[in-house]
């Protein structure tokens, strides 16, 4: 039986709050009309651009899952989290470098408190957000099966268009400050873990992280973390409608001359047909469908940690998925992680790199 070394990821008995939804993404870019051009491609809809913000959508109510803010360089900045109410807002703000509760002026309205976690990523904490009208998107293609014979004299013909991408499903993080960082989200944002692979030495090496919605079912993860050496996106993910429009994205973002990441596949955690792209400054765009949902009493599964476990068909995930890039700025981050992290250890680095580089 696996068991881990160490005290995360666990779930919290008396979280500061629950978050209810994943609200949003947030990048810094130099050239919004490049990075909405990609986002188009992918499948998402424009808010607004104003030269200064770019606010993109899926079909889903949210009134937007995707934040671009016009600066000189390009980085991930953080994410959004929905809570329920003002009260959790004002807990919230009692928290160390939290904001007081803020007035939102970006479309939608709303409340919000700003926090940073221990890994240097934003953490908004939005509430009273007014949703905006579903926007359409087609049904899912019905499948003839051997058991179920659904589709009579009929043919299957998926429209040849960028796949309609229905929300923001997670955000996956790697991580230095591993433990320090898992347990903010479990203490003040409710997050439990779903599953966790496990180096040989007891250690985690990446938690898939679902919501509290008690008995109402949530995604697998809404967050992922992953110990690494320095903090760092690894991927956004968004749900499409079915396989069909994975594939129909794959056709449409590889005529376009999109670099692909890593697919079409298979996830072995979270069941999730999944296809990766970079996007123009090398942030990796999933799309997915068919994932899995839990309750809260599902308990927390544990596995060993492998590249091979990270998909049930399709490619293996290939090294470049999550080799570090060679530069300076690397190497300064690595030297940075083992002399302040109590994380990150040479032999813990080496296990990961042999397992998943």
């Amino acid at each position: 039986m696996i068991r881990l070394t160490t005290p995360q990821p666990a779930r919290h008995q008396s979280p500061t709050t629950k978050a209810s939804a994943l609200a949003y993404a947030i990048f810094d870019r130099p050239d919004l009309a490049k990075a909405e051009q990609y986002l188009i491609d992918f499948g998402l809809r424009t808010v607004s651009n104003d030269g200064a913000m770019l606010f993109m959508r899926g079909t889903a109510p949210s009134p937007y899952c995707y934040v671009i803010r016009k600066a000189a360089s390009s980085r991930f900045v953080g994410i959004g989290l929905e809570v329920d109410s003002i009260a959790d807002l004002e807990a919230l703000a009692t928290l160390p470098g939290a904001s007081s509760i803020e007035t939102m002026t970006w479309p939608g309205g709303g409340r919000c408190v700003r926090l940073t976690d221990p890994s240097g990523f934003l953490v908004d904490a939005v509430c009273q957000r007014s949703p905006v009208p579903e926007l359409p998107h087609r049904p899912p293609l019905p499948m003839n099966s051997v058991d179920l014979r659904a589709r009579i004299n009929e043919t299957q013909r998926p429209p040849i268009t960028p796949p309609d991408v229905i929300r923001l499903g997670h955000v996956a993080l790697e991580l230095a400050d591993y433990q320090a960082t898992c347990e903010w989200y479990t203490r003040h944002f409710g997050f439990i873990p779903s599953d966790v692979q496990v180096l040989p030495d007891g250690s985690p090496a990446v938690a898939f992280m679902r919501l509290d919605r008690g008995d109402k079912p949530v995604d697998h993860h809404s967050l992922a973390l992953a110990q690494t050496f320095a903090p760092a996106l690894n991927h956004v993910s968004f749900e499409v409608i079915d396989t069909d429009s994975i594939g129909m994205g794959h056709r449409l973002l590889r005529e376009k001359g999109r670099k692909p990441a890593w697919g079409p596949g298979r996830h072995f955690l979270g069941s999730q047909i999944f296809d990766y792209w970079h996007d123009p400054w090398g942030s990796k765009h999933e799309h997915y469908c068919d994932g899995d949902l839990f309750t809260s009493d599902r308990p927390t599964g544990f596995h060993p940690a492998s590249r091979e476990g990270m998909a049930q068909w399709g490619q293996v995930m290939p090294g470049s998925f999550t080799r570090p890039k060679l530069a300076a700025s690397t190497l300064f981050a690595l030297i940075r992680g083992l002399r302040h992290s109590p994380d990150v250890t040479v032999r813990k680095l080496v296990t990961l790199f042999k397992l998943f580089a």
